[in-house]
């Protein structure tokens, strides 16, 4: 079969006839698809949580955590609206729980953390085992295990609970790999006691005969804040300040030494009074939540440059690629999450560190 263009034949009508076969060319789109440097469609973002926080109540009153399943308010970035992301791999948004409540108990192939905002008195039960959420806790919820959260106080005594979840909820869909199952029971049975699984895995030791009961996730599923503080004020006072991250801790997986889970990296960082940090940046998107403390983060990409004026429990996004700079006057604490290991795993991860 003759396939030489008709003489006076156009690239359009070439074009054209492949369409037809499913196919395009790849000169026309080579230097989106390879670019020389990261062009996410991901922009600098800013939720300041008393701006935030009196829609996340109103939806208390609109709305059962049961009703809804998890009653949450998803923060998109505004680069990708409509897509429930707030970077291209990764899902934040704040969870409410209110006294008495129960948000049911299901699973997930999706990994994912909840960082406690605000509140006490709600409890996350992971795989039979309960821990209690206090302000600043880390708690992972593994891979397609069943999970459900509540709240025991009383609609007297009771105060609303607030968390931050981080999923890799973009990450799966990416490879059509989300499955997802109800419990036949509202509340799953609880079979260990609380402290257990830090207990077994916490103290720089694991079980002699080790089975990885979440696979590639943290045998712990929960990292208190009392903890990691303690050891972020004892560093500051006895070992050097980083210029670019102040004194920044990761959390890890105690039986591997890498990240919590397969999936996301989180990391502590406490910038001390009068830090006035140097910039970097690194192609791995980070979510940010602010603990205590005040500060600013300066924000800059291609010749644009944003300022966040950031104080306790606000939230922001740091996109791929995007030259960031910390600083902080009184002092302050940062937890954040990214897509790190995975970036790891490929061998595809950079960052630059500039004076």
């Amino acid at each position: 079969m003759d396939m030489t263009p008709p003489p006076g034949s156009t690239r359009k009508a070439f074009y054209d006839a492949i369409r037809a076969q499913h196919m395009t060319p790849l000169w026309e789109v080579l230097h989106a698809l390879v670019p020389q440097q990261p062009a996410t469609p991901c922009v600098p973002a800013f939720w300041a949580y008393e701006e935030v926080r009196p829609y996340l109540m109103a939806s208390g009153q609109l709305i059962t955590a049961e009703e809804a399943v998890r009653r949450v308010l998803i923060m998109e970035n505004p680069g990708l609206r409509g897509q429930s992301a707030i970077t291209q791999s990764l899902y934040a948004g704040l969870q409410l729980i209110l006294p008495g409540e129960v948000a049911p108990s299901h699973r997930h192939t999706q990994s994912a953390l909840r960082f406690v905002v605000e509140g006490k008195g709600a409890y996350t039960a992971v795989d039979g085992e309960r821990t209690t959420m206090t302000p600043g806790d880390f708690i992972i919820t593994p891979s397609w295990t069943w999970h459900d959260h509540g709240h025991e106080g009383t609609q007297t005594d009771g105060e609303p609970v607030v968390w931050l979840d981080g999923l890799d909820i973009p990450m799966l869909r990416f490879f059509d790999a989300g499955f997802a199952e109800n419990h036949s029971e509202r509340s799953q049975t609880v079979t260990k006691a609380e402290g257990t699984s830090y207990q077994r895995y916490g103290a720089n030791m694991l079980p002699v005969r080790y089975d990885a009961p979440f696979g590639q996730t943290s045998p712990i599923f929960s990292y208190p804040y009392e903890r990691t503080r303690e050891a972020l004020h004892t560093l500051e006072r006895q070992a050097p300040v980083d210029a670019w991250d102040g004194v920044k801790l990761r959390y890890v997986n105690p039986a591997t030494g890498g990240s919590p889970m397969p999936t996301m990296a989180t990391f502590m960082q406490r910038l001390p009074a009068g830090f006035d940090g140097q910039a970097w940046r690194q192609t791995d998107g980070a979510v940010f939540s602010v603990v205590e403390g005040h500060g600013s983060v300066t924000i800059s990409h291609a010749e644009q440059e944003q300022v966040f004026e950031f104080g306790p429990r606000d939230h922001f996004v740091i996109p791929s690629w995007h030259t960031a700079r910390l600083r902080s006057a009184p002092g302050c604490v940062l937890f954040s999450f990214s897509d790190r290991p995975v970036h790891q795993a490929l061998g595809i991860h950079r960052e630059e560190r500039l004076s």
